[in-house]
């Protein structure tokens, strides 16, 4: 890309995997620059440590606000042209409410958008969100969506399931338990349609190029039950797991008292529900509306997480 094609990208939410392998990708493989959003110095600390050339180090720029606050963020998006909103969470504790992760830092992020010469919006959105949901994330996740589609500046919303990539905690967590000889799995039936992190990057690349406006739903090539996930995944290392299945109303149970007993559960009954969706879409609309080529399989997936746990 020449110099004066180049763009100049507003990521909120950049500490997190897609993030961070977002800025990398992008830096190298353009001469965009990016001013990369995060809500305290911990998470800027996490963009410090991303692998980048001298070069690529001096087209970002990193800003630490409040996702809430109007007037920095404007000030943080002047000159940018394009803009990706990662920001999200999946438990909502007291001191972090859906309203406030999603809702409201959508109705800011428009705000913003509108009003600065922001020509494109994506927002990265869960499989299943809808504003009528019965669960409070995706039903959160749902009204943001709502909020930024209403927006004058040009927006698409990806709505994704589950993201494998090399290094990230999903991809870790699954790793490891089907490494065990016998692993548990709260209704081992339910589906899963995991997506490569990498594809992800390039939706959001496309979305962007092509001013796509709209919602899309983006899986990945296969759709399969969580005990074959795990028995997949064991076999890419070699190895076979006994998938115990649990029945969910127990871990529902689990999560209410966690709920009801402390303050920063490690689970709750709404992050279950995510977690539990059940994930069988087809893929193709939104491969043709990106004009993006095949997906990476399942079992590729796995192969390029086993590499990059080696080489650690």
């Amino acid at each position: 890309m020449h110099k004066a094609d180049a763009q100049q990208w507003l990521v909120t939410g950049a500490n997190g995997n897609l993030g961070r392998r977002f800025i990398a990708a992008t830096l190298s493989a353009t001469e965009d620059r990016i001013c990369a959003v995060v809500r305290s110095d911990r998470a800027a600390r996490q963009l410090a440590a991303i692998e980048l050339t001298t070069e690529q180090s001096a087209r970002l720029d990193v800003a630490v606000l409040d996702y809430t606050d109007q007037a920095a963020l404007l000030e943080a998006a002047q000159g940018c042209t394009r803009a990706l909103h990662l920001v999200g969470i999946l438990k909502a504790t007291k001191s972090a409410t859906y309203a406030e992760a999603h809702e409201a830092s959508a109705g800011v992020m428009a705000k913003v958008c509108d009003g600065t010469s922001i020509e494109h919006l994506t927002y990265l959105s869960i499989l299943g969100s809808r504003a009528v949901s019965s669960n409070a994330c995706l039903a959160s996740k749902g009204r943001a969506e709502e909020i930024l589609l209403s927006a004058s500046t040009p927006t698409c919303v990806l709505r994704v399931p589950m993201v494998l990539g090399e290094g990230d905690y999903a991809s870790g967590a699954l790793l490891r338990r089907a490494a065990q000889v016998r692993s548990f799995a709260f209704r081992p039936t339910s589906l899963e349609q995991p997506i490569y992190a990498g594809d992800v990057i390039t939706a959001i690349g496309q979305a962007a190029t092509l001013k796509y406006a709209g919602g899309l739903d983006l899986a990945g090539a296969e759709s399969l039950s969580r005990r074959e996930l795990l028995q997949r995944a064991a076999q890419s290392m070699g190895r076979t797991t006994s998938v115990v299945g649990l029945p969910i109303t127990l871990g529902y149970a689990l999560a209410a008292i966690m709920q009801a007993l402390l303050a920063n559960p490690p689970l709750t009954t709404a992050m279950l529900g995510v977690l539990d969706h059940d994930d069988a879409i087809d893929p193709a609309p939104a491969l043709q509306a990106l004009q993006m080529p095949a997906l990476c399989r399942i079992d590729t997936t796995l192969t390029k997480l086993l590499a990059a746990n080696a080489n650690v």
